[in-house]
């Protein structure tokens, strides 16, 4: 499926911005992972080379300490390196007692429904005609970092 991307933008923030917006326990942890996270060196330099071409979506929430405080500013550095383009959909509240609607609670973006947002963080990656070539959710498979998993994502979807 393909989507409008120029209206998705129009609705995120910045990695940046919603990394300087965050609070608490989980600014402490980002902060953390934005001075000591070393990114896979050759896994970013291929990612390099189609960063023009994809744009990273990302649903967060500020109480996610587990996945999404360390994954968020991954991408952060990502966006610094090499331009990668990442939009973050954050304040997502969970309704303990509603299973068929978990994101009921404002200010649950409506995008959780489009997008069939189980668990946080959801990375979507698009290319740049709002085609979606992958997911991840929550964190990378075992012994992938994150840039390693966009980078198999990219290979695959942008032939």
């Amino acid at each position: 499926m393909t989507r409008d991307l120029k209206q998705l933008m129009d609705k995120v923030v910045p990695a940046e911005e919603y990394l300087s917006k965050t609070i608490g326990a989980f600014r402490s942890k980002s902060d953390e992972v934005l001075q000591t996270y070393q990114l896979k060196k050759d896994a970013v330099e291929e990612l390099e080379k189609y960063a023009d071409r994809l744009y990273i979506l990302v649903f967060s929430a500020e109480w996610c300490l587990k996945d999404c405080a360390p994954q968020v500013p991954i991408l952060q550095q990502l966006h610094e390196k090499i331009g990668l383009k990442v939009g973050i959909l954050g304040g997502l509240m969970r309704d303990p007692l509603n299973a068929k609607q978990p994101w009921r609670i404002p200010p649950s973006p409506a995008e959780v429904n489009d997008f069939n947002v189980v668990k946080v963080p959801t990375i979507i990656i698009f290319d740049t005609t709002g085609r979606q070539i992958g997911t991840i959710i929550e964190r990378p498979g075992p012994g992938k970092t994150l840039e390693e998993a966009i980078l198999e994502f990219t290979r695959a979807g942008l032939r």
